[in-house]
């Protein structure tokens, strides 16, 4: 089933205007739970209830209120806000453009496709992705999507726009107000900054999104599974114990023999791995075109690659 168009409005540059339709670009893939009483089957509801009486209240009988300090509040109504709330604008309006890597990824929110309303305006269209692509910019603009007033970057992605809610100035935390102690810039030793920067490098690849997965969620539906069985249930490895300092350079030599032999390792057995597992490896090992290949096939190329970059004895 195609995506629904969320928001149509237009996108304005200087005087030129293309009609737009805006679609989530992002989609919520976590596990949900309901709540139940241990030791029963009774889902756990929850009532709006006044605190005082221990009364249910109607939704429509419910305000809000603005706390000012002291257990004193501000009563307002929604029609209040209503009135006061950015009109239904339809444009999204860019007022400057900026370099795309100036914008600090801090302030990225959520992202969105825009796609031209009807094919007449493909060219104007076409034009911005292109001018956008050609100058690694893009534009910010004010824009209003169901009642609220957003802040957004337009700027091209492989062809199409895309726009980035972005938060406001005021919504990004100050560190040093934040943070109990902030952590002191230490000189690192030439020596163990040299292999750090060596260990990145032997760590460094393209950048392939399509092969991250979240390995989180798919344990629990494996947990999910496993107790719907009767299944022992895998426990995951406790995280690593912090680096001694005195051993800091010792580790990272370490670390870098550890990511240079990954590279180049002897056949493995391979058969019991999962999906996910087989794929990382892949990866590690610069299989191309490993993102669509079957499982069979993954593990033919996996053993085909290491075997081919096993020292020879």
């Amino acid at each position: 089933m195609a995506a629904r168009a969320i928001w149509r409005g237009a996108v304005s540059f200087g005087l030129v205007t293309v009609p737009v339709e805006l679609y989530s670009a992002t989609e919520d893939h976590s596990v949900h739970f309901r709540q139940f009483e241990r030791g029963t089957s009774d889902r756990i509801r929850y009532r709006r209830v006044n605190e005082r009486t221990g009364k249910e209240v109607d939704f429509s009988d419910i305000v809000k209120g603005y706390e000012l300090g002291d257990g004193e509040y501000v009563l307002v109504e929604q029609e209040e806000l209503d009135e006061i709330a950015p009109g239904r604008s339809r444009a999204i309006d860019i007022e400057a453009f900026v370099d795309l890597k100036k914008i600090d990824p801090v302030f990225f929110e959520r992202s969105y496709w825009l796609a031209p309303e009807k094919e007449e305006f493909a060219r104007a269209y076409g034009l911005l992705v292109q001018a956008l692509e050609r100058t690694n910019k893009a534009g910010i603009a004010r824009f209003v999507v169901r009642g609220k007033q957003h802040i957004a970057a337009v700027r091209a992605s492989e062809g199409m726009l895309v726009l980035d809610t972005l938060l406001f100035a005021e919504d990004i935390r100050d560190p040093a107000r934040e943070l109990k102690k902030l952590p002191k810039a230490a000189d690192a030793r030439g020596r163990e900054l040299d292999m750090a920067i060596s260990l990145i490098d032997s760590m460094t690849e393209d950048w392939h999104p399509e092969e991250f997965h979240d390995t989180y969620t798919e344990r629990v539906h494996k947990l999910v599974e496993d107790k719907k069985a009767g299944r022992t249930v895998t426990v995951e490895e406790a995280p690593a114990e912090p680096t001694k300092v005195v051993d800091l350079f010792e580790t990272l030599a370490r670390s870098v023999e550890a990511s240079r032999s990954r590279r180049r390792p002897a056949a493995p057995d391979v058969s019991e791995l999962s999906k996910t597992e087989l794929e990382r490896m892949a990866r590690e090992l610069d299989v191309k075109g490993r993102s669509k290949m079957s499982r069979a096939d993954l593990e033919k190329a996996i053993r085909e690659t290491a075997e081919a970059h096993r020292p020879a004895s």
